[in-house]
């Protein structure tokens, strides 16, 4: 067995347990809102276009990374992909706290606009919660020295990632006008 497949092996169980908590403790505390609770919290409002601009900033990173690595600027491509999943944690830290705080916004849109919305909000949802292990585990591979085995996976990795950032700018400029 290599020293590759045992960095690997090591962080498995890493990658289930948060791929498995993070959806959870999200949708957990989702559902969690403080001033409901009794606490004297004021709604943190102002979240929603920081949170949508770290989207859109992971989105240009993640871009940018992939240039870099194509480049072979392998330690620029290696410090982007760790800042757009520093990003990545800031969105889902700053997502929550509005969240806890704040009532949930509705979307007004009607007609085709709003098929079009929840379609977009659906997948975005849905592929925030696939992409975790995805990102875990090409991380993993990177950090394990398995550069072929990383790069097969990053080519799934990354169209869903850049996905869901996307998205995540788009869902909040649709919705922005009803807050």
């Amino acid at each position: 067995m290599s020293s590759n497949s045992d960095t690997e092996k090591k962080y498995n169980k890493w990658i289930v347990v948060l791929s498995i908590v993070i959806p959870l403790a999200v949708a957990a505390l989702f559902g969690v809102n403080l001033r409901k609770l009794g606490f004297d919290v004021e709604p943190l409002s102002f979240l929603p276009p920081i949170y949508a601009s770290i989207n859109g900033l992971t989105a240009l990173i993640l871009i940018v990374a992939l240039w870099a690595v194509k480049n072979r600027k392998v330690k620029l491509h290696e410090n982007l992909m760790k800042l757009a999943i520093g990003c990545s944690v800031l969105f889902l830290i700053l997502y929550v706290a509005y969240h806890m705080t704040s009532d949930s916004t509705k979307f007004g849109g009607e007609g085709t606009i709003r098929y079009v919305y929840y379609f977009i909000l659906i997948t975005h949802i849905v592929l925030s919660v696939v992409v975790i292990p995805f990102v875990l585990i090409t991380y993993v591979r990177a950090l394990a020295g398995n550069f072929d085995r990383h790069r097969k996976i990053a080519k799934v990795t990354f169209p869903i990632w850049l996905y869901v950032a996307i998205t995540g700018v788009i869902v909040y400029v649709m919705i922005s006008p009803y807050y």
